[in-house]
């Protein structure tokens, strides 16, 4: 409305010119008491006008400082959008199974001699009858040959053997070695585990699978002449590619064996408990928290707020000055009535 009353009076300025040549012969006609010239009336609407000006100015100034704040703001989340796409939350969730797909478990003997093999349950583990005498081998395993993968030269000897499956059941697998003779001051065995046996049983061209798991894979070790419990946990990770990647983590803890064999012997035994350590899968992604549309309703908000705020900055000078006019030009009526 004050920009249409502004557009009026600019395309009507004869109708001014007009009106105040009336207002002049009126004001001429009227005879005032002396006292009421110039004193009351003309101090009262120069009061009022001022305080509208002040006023005015104040507003001008608060939505100033509020389009600075939008500004701010615009700048502040396109920043922290941008650095939360450059640093993605690592998401850790656990998924409960009653069962897992059975491991694979591939170890490294050398000169060792697998005794035997079984599967327990519930923790049960019945003691030796004959230690270092050969046993039931209850396990389903498989010898493999296979080049290094890291060298390509020397061949590799591996024995893959089914890990646990039943969770719920505390399954485990308990392995017997024994090394007659060893040419090292230590004696160890390594051992290898990869996410799925069966994958390894269907697989056409095992040697090359276990050269792909050896170069994937940790490997780690087992003492002779100890118990050595390995409980596993299953973590897998999804990549930004979605591609997903299969590692374990491991607990162990080691316990000396007491031989109580009649006749001291020179070999050495090795036994090893494989088992999981919980029913629980843990799954590891990245997970970008920027939502680029929260983002742009933000800004579209941001922008509309700078809009009103230009718009209502434009109106208020108008007005301003359409208020500076009238003031003038009733000064300047007053001014040729007291001439």
């Amino acid at each position: 409305q004050l920009s249409e009353d502004v557009e009026r009076v600019s395309e009507n300025p004869a109708d001014e010119r007009e009106g105040e040549m009336e207002v002049h012969e009126d004001a001429s006609s009227v005879i005032l008491p002396d006292g009421e010239l110039g004193t009351t009336t003309p101090s009262l609407r120069f009061s009022k006008t001022c305080l509208k000006n002040v006023f005015s100015v104040i507003l001008l100034f608060m939505y100033l400082l509020l389009m600075a704040v939008a500004v701010f703001l615009v700048y502040q989340t396109i920043s922290d959008f941008r650095e939360k796409l450059k640093h993605p939350v690592m998401s850790v969730t656990y998924k409960e199974v009653s069962l897992y797909d059975a491991p694979g478990i591939a170890f490294y003997p050398g000169k060792a001699r697998l005794l035997s093999c079984k599967h327990h349950y519930y923790d049960h583990i019945l003691p030796l009858k004959n230690p270092g005498q050969p046993g039931d081998i209850e396990c389903t395993t498989q010898r493999i040959n296979y080049t290094d993968p890291f060298t390509n030269q020397t061949m590799k000897y591996a024995l893959v053997v089914q890990g646990p499956r039943d969770v719920k059941k505390k399954e485990l697998v308990f392995l017997q070695f024994h090394l007659n003779e060893t040419d090292q001051d230590f004696s160890a065995i390594d051992y290898l585990l990869f996410s799925s046996f069966q994958e390894f049983i269907n697989s056409p061209e095992k040697p090359k699978f276990m050269k792909d798991c050896e170069s994937s894979y940790s490997s780690w070790k087992f003492s002779g002449g100890f118990r050595t419990w390995v409980k596993m946990s299953l973590v897998k990770t999804k990549e930004e590619d979605g591609s997903e990647t299969v590692e374990f983590k491991q607990e162990t803890s080691v316990v000396n064996y007491i031989d109580q064999r009649t006749k001291p012997r020179s070999d050495q035994l090795f036994f090893v408990v494989f088992e999981w350590k919980d029913p629980f899968i843990q799954t590891v992604q990245d997970i970008i928290t920027a939502n680029p549309w929260n983002m742009i309703a933000l800004l579209c908000g941001i922008f509309l707020a700078l809009f009103k705020a230009a718009d209502f900055a434009k109106l208020s000078v108008k007005w301003m000055i359409k208020i500076r006019k009238r003031h003038l030009k009733r000064s300047h009526q007053v001014m040729n009535h007291i001439s």
